[in-house]
């Protein structure tokens, strides 16, 4: 018998997923349990231990975390240092002009790294690699013990050009690790070997920051595991979409921001494989936010320009995931305008919803759901026991329905109304805005709330299906034991394509390739097959942002790199440049180790399948929709027969997610075990 548990932590509930493996065939378990905030490893526990697991059997644990996502937005991060080049101590926050309000002429940044922590030396390496001025080492030194003396727990070494010629920054760094107390040395170039300081630097300095964080999370959880017997992998999510050991996490952690989110989109894209699909826009609505991606011929959209807060660009390759703060635990309530707020303030698991009995005393749209017979106050998962909606409506009324004047079942309309809003305009900037057609895609959706208003958001984006898979609310977990590893490299050229050796760029994909490989040989015991993929970012000469272009192969030729980015450029902006050459700015690999595939359809207990839809009918209950309320029939979901086919308006439960089924939507079961909704 093989155990592996795919384990996700979210802002409100964490989630597992054990599957077991033996001669008799696939068996699953499940657990959703509190995120314990103050102890992230506490949550992991005690969801090992809801699902009756014992870690010493355990061969793999699978871990998503939002621990580096968490500290960073919060700034609960590490005392960090920084020594640069000289004259270049601003640049992390001269950034790009931009401004924290577009629209206001005023605003506030604070760098991860106060201007007194950061330090300046002699040395300058140019834009093609040649050295201007010697590195001071003795400068070096002494910055690192005035870093040191100040406190600083981590260090970032960050030098002009160092893409170029890294020799300053690893000889810097060989020399402040002599005095350096620990092991938190970042060096800039070895993160991101890409042209641009300013992004170079703030990953760089993400990075540092969050390495205490996440080493000691992890030292922690490894800790506690060993102590109950577990002595196999533990390998952690990273955000392009795959896994690294937790050892190595630590060294990058930076690409461990979004871990949790990068999971469900995996678990979506397996889903879609297994379900004869190729195209789906993602939604995973949560407790505390919802996450939107987009997949496309099966393979998610990856971007190596993502800001996690304003002045925070992270270059690194991640799943393009755009997240808005609405969730069910997001907070309503009526704006100094007078006006209805949703989000992004989130009741989050303590206290929670004023429907989790915990003490929340605010509406939120978990609470709207429950006031509209959308969820059964008494299936909520992690509630003791029943809810007084009572006590609810009251809220609304005093909080919401009063200052607003109108009826509480118009109140609680109106905050998922708005709450939707917020979802449809993420789900925009992950489609229209790069050019892909909403009505071409399914609706994948999935969280604990995700299934609750996938429907009306498809209708509102003309999106024609929703998929909701066999286990929405653990989706998230699921990532985690169907994701690969996966190991990116990233190196600048930036020079036009028609001057370009195409031998240079050659050596520099084997390079990359080889590298990648190198890194993955500790972690190969889950791997079946190894993939190599590798592509370029590329501009017009000119232009500021870059485009990613896939590559066929390592030896391709330049009229053929040429294609393939006009291409490219065509599908996204509809527009041809022949007169303007084209720039090759970075070359990219990634290095994939797939994993055995999962078989979706055993997630769903086929024992508890029921002949027909009455049988599955569990009961009816009031339903509010479109100004009125009426009679919705309720079923549970593992009783569904194979062939189910169900007419709104009507709600399915089952442990870890509700689905509702708008009024003129009509639902059945496919093979996998998914719900196909017709919106």
């Amino acid at each position: 018998m093989r155990r592996v548990a795919g384990i996700d932590v979210g802002g409100t509930f964490t989630d597992l997923l054990l599957v077991e493996t033996g001669a008799d065939g696939v068996s699953v378990r499940l657990a959703k349990v509190p995120t314990t905030a103050e102890n992230q490893a506490g949550g992991v526990l005690a969801a090992i231990e809801a699902a009756e697991a014992d870690p010493a059997g355990l061969d793999l644990v699978v871990h998503g975390t939002t621990a580096t996502t968490n500290a960073v937005l919060e700034r609960k991060t590490a005392r960090v240092g920084l020594i640069t080049t000289e004259g270049f101590r601003d640049v992390l926050e001269l950034g790009r002009r931009t401004r924290p309000r577009p629209y206001g002429l005023f605003g506030t940044f604070e760098p991860l790294i106060p201007r007194e922590l950061r330090r300046e030396v002699p040395e300058r390496v140019m834009a093609d690699g040649r050295v201007r001025t010697p590195l001071d080492e003795a400068a070096v030194r002494a910055a690192a013990l005035v870093l040191v003396e100040a406190g600083c727990e981590a260090l970032v070494i960050h030098f002009l050009h160092a893409y170029a010629n890294p020799e300053h920054e690893l000889r810097a760094g060989a020399v402040a690790r002599e005095v350096w107390p620990n092991e938190y040395v970042t060096l800039g170039h070895a993160l991101l070997s890409e042209f641009r300081e300013y992004e170079r630097g703030t990953t760089a300095s993400v990075n540092a920051a969050v390495q205490p964080t996440l080493g000691r999370y992890v030292y922690r959880l490894r800790e506690e595991l060993r102590a109950r017997g577990f002595a196999k992998e533990l390998l952690v999510m990273n955000g392009n979409g795959g896994m690294v050991s937790a050892a190595h996490a630590g060294l990058e952690a930076a690409k461990t921001v979004m871990s949790g989110p990068a999971s469900g989109v995996m678990a979506a894209a397996a889903t879609l494989a297994q379900s004869g699909l190729a195209n789906a826009i993602t939604c995973d609505m949560g407790g505390t936010s919802t996450d939107v991606s987009l997949i496309a011929g099966g393979a998610p959209e990856i971007s190596s320009e993502l800001t996690i807060d304003y002045g925070l660009p992270i270059h690194l390759p991640m799943l393009d995931v755009r997240t808005v703060g609405a969730g069910g635990g997001s907070i309503a309530g009526v704006n100094r305008a007078g006006m209805l707020q949703v989000g992004p303030e989130s009741a989050g698991s303590q206290p929670g919803p004023i429907g989790y009995g915990r003490g929340g005393e605010r509406p939120t749209i978990t609470d709207a759901n429950l006031i509209l017979g959308r969820l059964d106050p008494g299936r909520l998962t992690s509630v003791p026991s029943g809810v007084a909606l009572g006590d609810i409506r009251a809220a609304f009324a005093r909080e919401l329905a009063e200052p607003l004047g109108m009826g509480v079942e118009e109140a609680a309309a109106a905050v998922i109304r708005l709450g939707n809003v917020h979802m449809t305009g993420a789900i925009r900037m992950v489609s229209l805005s790069r050019g892909h057609d909403p009505r071409d895609f399914v609706l994948f959706a999935f969280g604990g709330a995700g299934p609750l208003h996938a429907v009306a958001l498809a209708r509102e984006l003309g999106i024609p299906e929703v998929l909701v898979p066999a286990r929405p609310g653990l989706t998230n977990a699921l990532g985690c034991l169907v994701a690969d590893l996966r190991q990116d490299r990233v190196n600048t050229l930036n020079r036009p394509l028609d001057g370009l050796d195409m031998a240079e760029v050659r050596a520099v994909f084997e390079a990359q390739r080889d590298d990648a490989l190198g890194a993955m040989a500790g972690e190969r015991t889950e791997v079946e097959a190894v993939a190599v993929l590798h592509g370029a970012d590329m501009q017009f000469r000119g232009q500021t942002h870059l485009i990613r272009v896939p590559l066929p192969r390592a030896d391709v030729a330049a009229e053929e790199v040429q294609a393939l980015f006009e291409a490219a450029y065509f599908k996204r902006f509809q527009l041809r440049l022949p007169e303007i050459r084209a720039v090759l700015v970075n070359l990219t690999t990634s290095v994939v180790g797939r994993r055995k595939a999962f078989p979706l359809s055993s997630l769903l207990d086929r024992a508890a399948r029921r002949a027909t839809l009455d049988e599955a009918r569990i009961g009816r209950r009031p339903f509010y929709a479109d100004g009125s309320w009426r009679e919705a029939s309720v079923y549970a979901r593992e009783a569904l027969p194979a062939d189910a086919r169900i007419e709104g308006p009507a709600v399915v439960q089952q442990i870890d997610a509700t689905t509702v089924i708008e009024p003129g939507a009509v639902a059945v079961v496919d093979a996998v075990g998914n719900l196909r909704i017709r919106a």
